[in-house]
Parts: structure tokens; sequence; C-alpha cells
């Protein structure tokens, strides 16, 4: 074929594009690069409509704009929904060219699945990989998707539930070894070993997520495998500070660190969240809703000071001696205003004064209003997180019953 160091151009459409063919060969478009693995004009046509071979020119029968919007894509790295085009032909463009619906900005995102959602229509970009992957990439990428995601095969589902099962037996001897006559039972060897299969289990659940990950780095800074981290960690510390100490030395008995190192383990429970679908919905929320939270902490704060100040100066500044002690200090009073303004008003301090009773009405109130108003963004981006991991959900669903069909 011509290709070379020649130019080559792309007609899509009726209009005409004009690329080198070192930087064709680069683009993030697996049809483009494609092209220049294809020997003959047969395996072109495959790949475009026509090829004129004097002007290298390569003939693609879609739509012109929607192509110049993905060529903007490739140049500034930002690809957005051309306007006044509808969301799923544009996404069969992207389809076409060999682009997924995760290269969209996240607005974009959530505009195709609510599409896809309110017209029943599911395409499944995942089963059409970029370019002609060798069979061990392709092997490793099952691997990883059966580890990563749960609904993504038969396979991954039955992982996920033995996972799900170890995370509740830990989490089960972890509270039964706090019982006072748990050593008295006599089976603190069998607490031991079960405890050890569970973090052999966890263990090597995520040596083999690390392993098939495609990149390395990022694998080590996504939260929930920090988390695993912290979980699996503290017991290897223990068994090795054990190992090296004695069973019964005074390091053991009295290892404050120690306890709070096995304590870590209820971190398990966070690990849920690969498996349910509400906890994945309240942490891309919280990240998401990061902005609002700041809101709501700051206007907590500033609430916080001001009235902690009048309560400590109603209740107590005015008169030192027979003043009320719960409020001796601005740091004291805090606590006051904190659960007053969340309305849970544990009664362990009061106002006793006119004065005070009324600001502490002010501060209720004040409360309810305060934290009412970020909760509206908050509320909106939880359903709408929640929407879209069920569509993602059902989709995965749907590509499984396919699966068991076949």
């Amino acid at each position: 074929m011509k290709f070379g160091s020649r130019l080559c151009t792309l007609n899509v459409g009726g209009r005409r594009f004009s690329l080198p063919a070192e930087l064709m060969k680069r683009l993030p478009l697996s049809r483009l690069s494609r092209l220049h693995g294809c020997g003959s004009e047969r395996e072109l046509l495959e790949l475009c409509d026509d090829y004129d071979r004097e002007r290298n020119e390569f003939f693609f029968d879609r739509h012109s704009e929607a192509f110049s919007f993905i060529m903007l894509y490739v140049q500034h790295g930002k690809l957005r929904f051309l306007p006044h085009m509808c969301e799923l032909s544009f996404y069969n463009e992207m389809l076409y060219w060999g682009l997924e619906s995760s290269d969209l900005q996240p607005c974009c995102q959530r505009r195709l699945d609510d599409r896809l959602s309110d017209c029943f229509v599911h395409f499944f970009p995942e089963e059409e990989r970029r370019g002609l992957e060798q069979r061990r990439s392709r092997w490793l990428e099952v691997l990883r998707r059966t580890f990563e995601e749960p609904a993504s095969s038969l396979l991954a589902q039955v992982l996920a539930s033995v996972s799900v099962l170890f995370v509740a037996i830990s989490i089960g001897m972890l509270c039964a070894s706090t019982l006072p006559d748990w050593k008295a039972a006599g089976s603190l060897d069998q607490h031991r070993t079960i405890e050890a299969v569970c973090i052999g289990w966890f263990t090597a659940e995520c040596l083999v997520r690390f392993l098939v990950s495609q990149d390395k780095c990022e694998f080590v800074r996504r939260p929930l495998n920090i988390i695993d981290l912290l979980a699996i960690l503290p017991y290897y510390v223990s068994v090795t500070v054990t190992m090296m100490t004695g069973e019964n030395s005074q390091l053991q008995r009295a290892g404050v660190m120690l306890r709070v190192l096995r304590m870590m383990r209820i971190f398990w429970v966070i690990k849920l969240a690969r498996h349910f679908l509400g906890l994945q919905t309240l942490g891309l929320t919280l990240r998401r809703c990061y902005r609002e939270m700041v809101m709501l902490l700051v206007f907590i704060c500033v609430a916080m000071a001001i009235f902690s100040a009048l309560a400590q100066l109603l209740e107590h500044g005015l008169d030192l001696e027979a003043g009320n002690q719960d409020y001796a200090s601005i740091p004291a009073a805090c606590w006051w205003v904190v659960i007053s303004m969340t309305t849970v008003g544990y009664g362990d301090m009061y106002p006793v004064t006119v004065a005070g009773r009324i600001l502490g009405g002010l501060c209720v109130v004040s409360g309810i209003v305060l934290l009412a108003l970020p909760i509206t963004f908050i509320y909106h981006s939880f359903v709408q997180c929640y929407h879209e991991l069920q569509v993602r959900s059902t989709r995965c669903n749907h590509r499984l019953s396919e699966e068991l069909a076949n």
C-alpha cells in the first residue's frame, strides 16, 4: 500500500481531512490505526467504503460534522456531544471510529446513560476492544474484568460471592473475638486458623488484581485498593511482632498499637462496595459532591463559632461564679452547638437562662436551614449516580444473560 510518509486523505461524508500517514497510525481511533495493517485493497475495503490508490484517499460514508468533533477530541483531549445531534447517533459514530463512552466528558456520559435508559437501547462498546489485541492481552483483560467487575461474567459473580462470604466471616470473627468469654471457650486456635484463611484469600485476590491491572500506579492510587491494603497489612504486622517478641511478651500484653491494627480489619466492610450498588452510589456521590460537602462543613463551622461564643457569654461569661459550668469555655459550648444544629440534643448540657434558651432555639432553627441548603444538590447527585450505576449494571446483566444463553 502507498503509505510511507505521504499524506493520507480521509473523505468523510464529502469533507476531506488530510493527515500524515505516521500521525494517522498513532491516532486513538482504532479504525484508522488498523489501516496500516492492511496488506491489500480487499482488507482496506473492510475498514472503509472506498479507496483511491492514486490520490491515497480513503472514503467513509459517515457523518462529517461528527467526525470533525472527534478530530477535535484527538487534538485537545476532550470529547463532547455534537450540538443539535442525537446522542445515540453520535455515540454510534464514536463506536464506528473505535471510541467508547468512557472517552466522553462526565456530563456527556450522564446524558448518554439517561438517553440509553429512556430509549431502552443498549450498546456494548466494551465487547469491541480497541485494535486487534493479542491473545495474551485479551486473556489478561478477561481475567482483569473477572476480578474487577463482579457482574461481567458468571465466574466473576461466583468469585464475588466467595469474596463477600469471606468478608462476612472475617467481620464475624472480629466481633466475636471481643466477647468476654471468647478466650475461655478454648476456640482461640480455631479463630486464628479461620483468620489466616480469610487473610490468605484477600491477599491472593489483591495480588492477582494487581498483576492483571493495566496501570499499576493507578491501581495503587484507587481508594478501595488502599483500603484493602490497610486491612491486610495489620495482620502481617501483628504476626511478625508475635514471632519476634513471643506470645506472652510485655509488648504483646500492653500492645495498644497491635490492638488498633487488628481492629483496622473492620475496613473490610468497605470492601463490600465492590459488590453492592448502594455503597458504590454513596462513594460516587461523595466524590462528585465534595464541593457541596465542604460548603456544608463551612456553614456548620461558622455557625458553631458564632453560637458557641454567644452561648458561653450568656450562660457563663456574665456571671462567672453562679454561671452554668457546662458552658465554662467556648470549646465546651461547641459540643452543645453541634448536637443542637443536627437536632440530636442528647440533653447532657442545656441552657438554663432565658437568653440562653432563646439562643438555643435560634441555633436549632438555623441548623435545620443550613443543613437543608446543600442537601438538595447532594440528593439530586445521589439520584443521578444511582441511575447511572443502575444502567451500567443492567448492561452487564444483559451481557451475562446473553453469555448464558449462548
